[in-house]
């Protein structure tokens, strides 16, 4: 059983994201957490220094926001019809997104996290979102963040680059190993070398994660000299990959790619799902 959280502020780009991980998970038995989160704009300091559950009862935002859940919930029940493999739940919080999802994931035992993100131009070059990428640096599991208006594609190719500095013992990588097994993917591992030859620990690393995946169709790719941004934007084109996965770790260089202090200067041609799996440690 996969237990799938959805955080949703009822809009169509987190509904493009609800309905990529329905068709992502067709096949397992599944539980979907839907989820909002709420702050009313205008609340009294004994609201919030009380007990939210008890004195917001009666609150029009709580009402609205439950109201809500159910109106997606008999969508999803529309589109989708009624699949036996899968039970939706979903739960109103006065909390921030963030606190909010921090929470849900550490008492539900969440596999996963599918959420909606979009360009903060609304244009085709994503720039995630200050709420998306504060998602990805303080909640430690995996994320699958969806473009908007990306019409579900099988992620039939898979491209996962890697600096061979991570332990991936010490990720969690299970969910990415367990995509492409289940969607007969091919992992394209691909690692951009400035012309060094590998360190023992990286050639550790490269021989570990060979056989994480060693029943899988997994392809290593070794690119030499070029601009990362640049070779993950060609590799993408040329090889039609409809997945983007990495790891989120502190000691990892793939770290100042899509987490740097200004949130502005993220951006990244990117137009496909992109799955970040977070260290355990």
């Amino acid at each position: 059983m996969k237990h799938i959280l959805l955080p949703t502020d009822f809009s169509e780009n987190s509904w493009n994201a609800i309905k990529y991980a329905i068709q992502l998970f067709k096949n397992q038995e599944s539980t979907f957490y839907l989820l909002n989160t709420y702050t009313p704009v205008v609340y009294h300091a004994e609201y919030v220094l009380g007990y939210p559950a008890q004195l917001g009862l009666g609150d029009v935002v709580r009402n609205t926001s439950q109201e809500n859940l159910k109106k997606f919930v008999l969508k999803i029940s529309d589109e989708f019809g009624n699949n036996a493999k899968h039970k939706f739940e979903s739960f109103a919080r006065f909390d921030t997104l963030t606190s909010g999802i921090k929470e849900f994931v550490n008492t539900h035992n969440i596999d996963l996290i599918v959420m909606g993100t979009k360009g903060a131009t609304g244009s085709k070059e994503v720039l995630f979102g200050s709420n998306t990428v504060h998602v990805f640096k303080q909640v430690k599991c995996p994320i699958l963040a969806i473009p908007s208006n990306f019409t579900y594609e099988a992620p039939h190719e898979i491209l996962f680059p890697t600096d061979l500095e991570v332990n991936y013992k010490n990720t969690q990588i299970n969910i990415l190993n367990e995509i492409v097994v289940n969607n007969q993917s091919r992992l394209n591992a691909m690692h951009i070398s400035t012309g060094n030859e590998l360190t023992e620990a990286q050639k550790n690393n490269k021989s570990n994660l060979e056989s994480i995946f060693k029943h899988t169709a997994f392809l290593f790719h070794d690119v030499k000299s070029m601009n990362i941004t640049e070779a993950i934007n060609e590799f993408q084109i040329k090889h039609k990959i409809n997945l983007l996965a990495m790891i989120n770790n502190k000691h990892s260089f793939y770290e100042n790619l899509f987490f740097k202090n200004t949130i502005s200067q993220i951006g990244f041609h990117l137009n496909v799902p992109f799955l970040v799996l977070p260290s355990k440690i």
